[in-house]
């Protein structure tokens, strides 16, 4: 075998066999497993390998002393309707002064969608068809011209659908964004390996690499210099959802307001939870720490408990993926994660999730196991919480923030978000004073559509629709941009 520094490095490490057919390889071979052997932090391995593997083969979760989060409750909730104003009007003093840029993950694809490239592309609005992507180019650049300063967007890859991603925003000329400001950048990825914390090969030129989680995104941002662009900007602030959720507000100035008032890191949406089963994370306290608990991971029976006061769920505030983070505390998390440096107590740490991973035997044959032969390690990056400091959690309307597209068919498919936007249109409509015929669940009954272009909230909506003369008609649907 050709000797080569780093796989010296491997074989010290007990992971020499990554490179057993390495002189079976073309030079382009062995170059991409040089490349993908590189990505690999042994010594973080390693941690791994001990923590996850072998001190901790039967994974539980801790849940003594858990309690419900609390959250700010929206004004018709009885929330302090002031309160919310002044946080708005912060918020929105922010976005003038240039301080905020959105963060999407969007590493998936939308192959359960029945679509072939990234879910990004995923057609998803009800009238003119329009991609993830698009809708969230609209807000943003909606909310550029309100403000008076273009936002910068960043949009976190996966090796998997990287370069599909950029060419598909260069064949749409960037929806009208400035280039300069769509930045993307690639998700980290983690070795697959079996239960002694061997690396698996899934070829023998290629590493079983997976994507590191959504909590990857921190070090993402850290390792692609993101975090010191936003520095020389004078940003500060990131506003973070992911792709699949069309009904997001990418820039919610109150959500910000809130997030400056309270001298937070890291801030958090909640819905409340419609059914005791609903798969969602919820927020909770635990040892007067905020955390997200797994739906997965807490006891139905406690899920089903009531509240005595308000005979709603007690374990209300649901997790939906929307956060707003500062950009020191993100420096903070990437680099206690990535350096190896910091303590156990510090370290946004990882999970360990067993499955069936295709894999390869001595003689280099394909085996595609029956049950569960390895782990694949990623983070989440609400584990980021109880580092955060003064965190908040704040009530969300999941009609005017929610509506993921995540299955074909069903719950959260692409049907259920279509009439949850049709619902959300014609909610904006009767606000400004139009009538609207919907039927009983309050979807229209004539097909609308309403650009962000035109109007990516209520307010911005409203004030829009007053300015129309002579107003349209509805009955027969309606498109506006």
């Amino acid at each position: 075998m050709a000797t080569f520094p780093l796989i010296e490095k491997f074989q010290r490490a007990g992971q020499g066999h990554v490179f057993s057919f390495f002189d079976q390889l073309s030079t382009d071979g062995q170059q991409a497993l040089l490349a993908e052997a590189a990505e690999i932090d042994l010594d973080e391995l390693a941690r791994l390998t001990r923590t996850l593997l072998v001190k901790n083969a039967s994974v539980s979760v801790d849940l003594e002393g858990l309690a419900p989060s609390p959250y700010v409750s929206l004004p018709e909730q009885g929330g302090d309707a002031a309160a919310w104003a002044k946080a708005k009007a912060e918020g929105e003093a922010a976005l003038r002064a240039g301080r905020v840029a959105a963060f999407t993950v969007a590493g998936g694809q939308g192959t359960r969608l029945g679509c072939a490239g990234p879910k990004g592309t995923f057609p998803v609005t009800p009238v003119k068809q329009k991609p993830l992507f698009q809708v969230f180019a609209e807000k943003l650049r909606a909310a550029g011209t309100r403000y008076g300063r273009p936002l910068h967007w960043f949009i976190m890859t996966s090796h998997a659908n990287h370069e599909a991603t950029g060419e598909f925003f260069n064949e749409h000329n960037f929806f009208g964004l400035d280039h300069t400001h769509v930045h993307f950048l690639r998700q980290g990825r983690m070795p697959a390996v079996d239960f002694s914390g061997k690396i698996l090969l899934e070829a023998p030129g290629h590493i079983a690499m997976s994507p590191d989680g959504h909590g990857g995104s921190l070090r993402a941002l850290d390792r692609a210099g993101v975090l010191d662009l936003l520095k020389s900007e004078g940003i500060d602030i990131i506003s973070y959802f992911q792709v699949d959720n069309p009904l997001v507000r990418c820039i919610d100035p109150a959500f910000l307001g809130w997030h400056l008032r309270q001298g937070s890191e890291m801030s958090s949406k909640m819905v409340p939870k419609s059914y005791p089963e609903e798969k969602v994370g919820l927020f909770c306290l635990q040892h007067d720490r905020p955390v997200v608990i797994e739906y997965s991971d807490l006891p139905m029976i406690r899920q089903r408990e009531l509240d005595p006061a308000t005979g709603r769920l007690r374990f209300l505030a649901g997790n939906v993926a929307i956060h707003v983070l500062d950009r020191e505390f993100v420096r903070r998390m990437a680099r206690s994660t990535s350096s190896g440096q910091a303590s156990g107590e510090t370290r946004l740490p990882f999970h360990r999730a067993d499955k069936k991973i295709p894999t390869i035997d001595a003689g280099g044959r394909p085996v595609q196991p029956a049950a569960p032969n390895g782990a694949k390690f990623e983070m989440f990056v609400f584990d980021a919480l109880p580092f955060a400091k003064n965190p908040v959690v704040i009530e969300t309307s999941r009609a005017d923030d929610f509506s993921p597209v995540k299955n074909a068919e069903g719950a959260d498919s692409p049907q259920t978000c279509r009439d949850d936007q049709l619902r959300q249109f014609a909610r904006w409509l009767r606000a400004a004073g139009a009538v609207v015929e919907t039927e009983a669940g309050g979807r229209p009954r004539c097909a609308l559509e309403i650009s962000p272009l035109f109007g990516y909230d209520e307010d911005t909506f409203v004030q829009a629709w007053k300015k129309l003369s002579p107003l349209p008609a509805v009955t027969d649907g309606l498109y506006l941009e």
